[in-house]
């Protein structure tokens, strides 16, 4: 695979705070600012961006992170200051999915994704630490309330991204510098956690496969995209614009363009690569 190199990105987006969770819906990338208490829309292919929902006094939620759509076609968030994963329908109305898991709140929700029956996983990272590590996954059992605990004594888990068949998850453990594999049982917990990758000198984050099961990682902190294969080598690195990349996310016409979001610059850029990114299985919003 030919790697693109790092001068053919181009920003799309700039003056945001702290962007994170891209998500592409066909037409349109949506983008959390951690920092900024809103959530950016940027149209394309004509690059432009305006702020889609901003939170106020009377909302219940104000710090949102990883984005996703969701079979219900409604854009789903975790929400880490109050410990939470909300939805957003398309007015931007917000609603309260949980609140926690046994009447406790969420430590820090992280990243989110839907596997293709509907059922939402998500990261809750917990305290940076590899010591008595706290970081947990947590599923969403599809059409219900019913949350439970997928997997536990994870060191900051991250970024998450489901294998094209969905019989595997691949969780960023940022604070071990390391991507970890996961099993799916059948009443979906994550079993036999296997070492996949090493990110040294800076902490996994958000990630992504693509159609010949390549999966491309953001290295926060290292200012670079890594390509694994696999089978866990390392297949290449594209520099980013900033040290801080923190998501990426596939998307154009073609899924043959890569999204990033970028936190020391506080941008969003694009960089065309030389294959499809994997659909994902909920786009319409």
């Amino acid at each position: 695979m030919q790697i693109p190199g790092d001068s053919q990105w181009q920003m799309i987006a700039s003056g945001l705070a702290f962007p994170e969770g891209p998500v592409w819906t066909g037409e349109r990338l949506w983008v959390s600012n951690c920092y900024g208490q809103r959530i950016t829309q940027i149209s394309l292919p004509e690059t432009a961006s305006r702020t889609w929902i901003s939170a106020d006094s009377s909302s219940p939620w104000s710090h949102t992170n990883g984005l996703a759509i969701g079979p219900d076609e409604r854009l789903y968030a975790c929400e880490f200051q109050h410990g939470m994963i909300i939805r957003f329908d398309a007015a931007g109305v917000s609603e309260v999915v949980s609140k926690g898991y046994q009447k406790a709140p969420f430590t820090r929700p992280n990243d989110l994704a839907f596997d293709r029956w509907g059922n939402l996983y998500f990261t809750d990272s917990g305290h940076y630490r590899t010591e008595n590590p706290d970081g947990r996954v947590y599923r969403l059992a599809a059409g219900s309330q019913q949350v439970s605990v997928a997997a536990e004594n994870l060191a900051f888990p991250n970024g998450l991204a489901f294998s094209s068949d969905y019989q595997v998850v691949y969780v960023a453990e940022s604070a071990r510098q390391c991507i970890t594999r996961f099993e799916i049982a059948p009443d979906g917990n994550l079993l036999n956690p296997t070492h996949f990758a090493e990110l040294p000198g800076g902490d996994p984050d958000g990630m992504a496969f693509d159609t010949d099961g390549n999966l491309w990682v953001a290295h926060f902190g290292a200012g670079q995209v890594v390509i694994f294969s696999p089978d866990g080598g390392m297949l290449g690195k594209i520099a980013t614009p900033g040290r801080k990349p923190s998501n990426v996310a596939f998307g154009g016409t073609d899924l043959r363009t890569l999204f990033l979001t970028e936190d020391e610059t506080n941008c969003v850029y694009q960089i065309h690569v030389p294959v499809n990114g994997l659909d994902l299985p909920f786009t319409k919003f």
